[in-house]
């Protein structure tokens, strides 16, 4: 009797010829390609891998008897614990895989030829998706035809805001109203899933974790942008060119909330929106020991500061040093009239083109006022007493590690202590 070999389903033999292909060359340095050769190789390698995917996706469709033969949820389930990939991202791959197989055969031909990556189909199958059903078959057809059209020379991003606006191309008589409904949709899902929360770390932060609506988060980062500049941060920070773009952003936040302007605040409990720095005597004029701020951020309702930090918030609009004496009892809680007016503000900027420290150029613009003469220690509210300071060289006035001295010219120099 003579065996023979049963030959190998052409799938599978497609599949391990490729691997055996590649396994042959995987010693081979690409470091000796000549450029041309490279360009070449990436986008063929590109191509493959689309065609790969696409097979991939293509046996994941109808793949449910293995789910069941393993007693899984899905076969993406048994394939993930498998060969150890992220179930999530598999699923999504799965999902991708039916909508491919059922409604949109043309992508998954594209894609099968390597003309349409895996990420690109993904846009186009959920751009599709997000077309209403009473355009009809017809158009529908057309859009994917169109965005497979684009796809030649759009990458996920512009072709998912491209397949945004399909619906004008395909369906012009209904994209107005359907735009109206989507935007509606997705500004209701935006309010519902906002939320801002706030968690004391115990180590002097808090973590703030947000989610906004676009639109929302869009408008705070061109706000912290605007800050972010050479000029914006150098008062925070000399350093901050040099800092993580993270970490410039918190900075810049830390500034947004400095420079709000009380008096366009809600009332709160019958007044203007303050914040309240708790702070003795004794400690406010010497720079030593702590203050309290008063925060609904922790249980109790009151965070620390150091008591050069609450000498320098004293300087701002909006915060309110509550001074206490010997006995607790409440000296001052900051005379609204203290505060810097805007006729004095722009007085001093009449006065002053930029900051007042020895050699900085920051315009009086974005500069700060500031007491001479501290309030904690009977300083007036007038315009011979202040002098504006951008925000760096106002943290150096309150720097206890500084010493000041005013030039003949009006322009302050500052020496540190040694």
């Amino acid at each position: 009797m003579t065996l023979t070999q049963t030959p190998p389903q052409p799938l599978t033999a497609a599949v391990g010829t490729a691997r055996h292909a590649l396994a042959e060359v995987r010693d081979m340095q690409p470091l000796y390609l000549d450029r041309d050769e490279k360009e070449v190789l990436l986008v063929q390698l590109a191509g493959l891998q689309a065609q790969v995917d696409e097979l991939r996706l293509r046996t994941l469709a109808v793949s449910s008897d293995v789910a069941e033969e393993h007693g899984t949820r899905d076969v993406t389930q048994w394939l993930a614990a498998t060969v150890h990939a992220d179930p999530v991202r598999m699923r999504g791959d799965e999902k991708l895989a039916h909508a491919l197989d059922g409604r949109f055969p043309a992508t998954a031909a594209v894609m099968a030829s390597g003309g349409v990556n895996l990420d690109q189909a993904r846009v186009i199958a959920e751009c599709l998706d997000d077309l209403p059903d009473r355009i009809g078959v017809e158009a529908k057809a057309q859009a994917e035809t169109d965005l497979l059209g684009f796809a030649r020379e759009f990458g996920p991003a512009d072709l998912r805001r491209l397949g945004r606006a399909i619906l004008h191309v395909c369906a012009p008589e209904i994209a107005d109203a359907e735009d109206a409904r989507r935007l509606q949709e997705q500004e209701k899902h935006a309010a519902e899933k906002s939320s801002v929360r706030f968690r004391p770390l115990g180590d002097g932060t808090t973590r703030v974790s947000m989610r906004l609506a676009d639109a929302m988060a869009g408008r705070l980062g061109t706000y912290l942008d605007s800050f972010t500049s050479p000029r914006g941060l150098e008062g925070t920070c000399p350093e901050a060119e040099r800092l993580p773009r993270h970490r410039r952003l918190a900075l810049a936040f830390g500034t947004v909330l400095e420079h709000l302007d009380p008096r366009r605040l809600p009332e709160h409990g019958g007044d203007a929106t303050t914040v309240i720095v708790t702070v003795g005597l004794e400690q406010l004029r010497s720079g030593l020991g702590a203050a309290t701020l008063t925060t609904p951020l922790t249980a109790d309702g009151a965070g620390e500061v150091s008591a050069t930090e609450a000498r320098r918030l004293a300087c701002t609009a909006g915060i309110i040093p509550a001074v206490l004496g010997g006995q607790g009892e409440v000296l001052d809680l900051g005379r609204k009239q203290r505060l810097f007016s805007p006729a004095i503000r722009r007085a001093l900027g009449l006065k002053q083109k930029t900051c007042a420290a020895e050699g900085c150029t920051v315009p009086a613009r974005w500069c700060e006022a500031h007491h001479l003469v501290p309030w904690s220690q009977g300083g007036h509210t007038r315009l011979k007493d202040a002098k504006l300071f951008c925000g760096f060289d106002h943290h150096r006035m309150h720097d206890p590690a500084y010493d000041r001295e005013l030039l003949p010219d009006g322009q302050v120099r500052f020496h540190r202590k040694t």
